[in-house]
């Protein structure tokens, strides 16, 4: 997997609001970074081929558990209750591709032959992965302002400020 590096404006002052607080909420790092990867989700579900929607539908943000408090890591990720109509089964019903993966990735075809594109749909390989390089700096400078925002409202009620 391809890693992407990006620095962060406004860092320096989110850390010093931080240290006046004390702990970070998880909850709103949790709301901070669901805004942030919201912007990703939006332009994956713009960028996705369209044929009948359902790729578009099935696309949803999930977020994980994390063991560290103050973290919060969300994903990208297609809906299983939709895999009846993502996944692609031979005549003996056994699962043999998967919708959206041969559409981020590309696929092979029975010749042989592989397609990262469609001239008929407009489809083009990595609607997702290009989602997050296009606005991965967006999404920092949302996440950092949002627990900018949030930390300041919790020190101004604490009355630290």
């Amino acid at each position: 997997m391809a890693k992407i590096k990006f620095k962060v404006e406004g860092m320096n002052e989110l850390q010093k609001s931080i240290k006046k607080l004390g702990k970070v909420p998880q909850k709103h790092v949790t709301a901070s970074s669901k805004k942030g990867m919201s912007i990703v989700l939006k332009q994956a579900r713009a960028n996705a081929p369209y044929d009948t929607g359902a790729l578009k539908r099935g696309i949803k943000l999930v977020g994980e558990k994390a063991k560290v408090k103050g973290k919060k890591v969300y994903r990208i990720v297609f809906d299983r209750a939709m895999n009846d109509i993502f996944q692609k089964k031979n005549k003996e019903g056994k699962v043999t591709g998967y919708y959206p993966v041969s559409m981020e990735y590309g696929f092979y075809d029975k010749k042989g032959v592989y397609h990262q594109s469609s001239a008929n749909t407009g489809w083009i390989v990595g609607f997702i992965h290009s989602a997050l390089n296009d606005n991965t700096q967006k999404v920092a400078q949302t996440i950092v302002g949002e627990m900018k925002k949030k930390i300041d409202d919790e020190i101004r009620k604490a009355g630290l400020r």
